[in-house]
């Protein structure tokens, strides 16, 4: 069975490698494995050991803790969101639209993407 901490940390290698635009592929190959591997990881089928998920953490240039980010809130954050009335999906990481988004988002110059921010904020008042 699959251990909550597993999946989270798969999550995030995946939310991660997603928003650098790397392949699963050519983060196996920086860490030295087999790229059947980060996906057993990515899925939590696999655990990650520590000196691997160091070695992830530096080909994605991000540090060890970004992996373990948001663990206590993710289920909290999710009920709101629902009591709420907002449509977002359980797991908005695994959601490659949503991915693609936020990336193309911060490709943006900060001048229009904070224009673009204002927009979208008007857009779900007006909803």
């Amino acid at each position: 069975m699959k251990h909550p901490v597993d999946v989270h940390v798969g999550k995030r290698i995946r939310h991660r490698r997603w928003m650098v635009g790397m392949t699963q592929q050519q983060l196996a190959e920086k860490v030295g494995i087999k790229f059947q591997q980060i996906q057993k990881y990515e899925t939590g089928m696999n655990r990650v050991s520590a000196s691997r998920l160091w070695d992830i953490a530096e080909s994605l240039s991000v540090p060890v803790a970004f992996f373990f980010e948001g663990m206590e809130s993710s289920v909290s954050d999710h009920m709101v969101a629902q009591s709420e009335g907002v449509n977002v999906p359980a797991d908005i990481l695994a959601d490659k639209e949503a991915l693609e988004l936020v990336r193309s988002y911060y490709a943006i110059p900060e001048n229009q993407r904070r224009r673009l921010f204002e927009l979208a904020r008007v857009l779900s008042d007006a909803a």
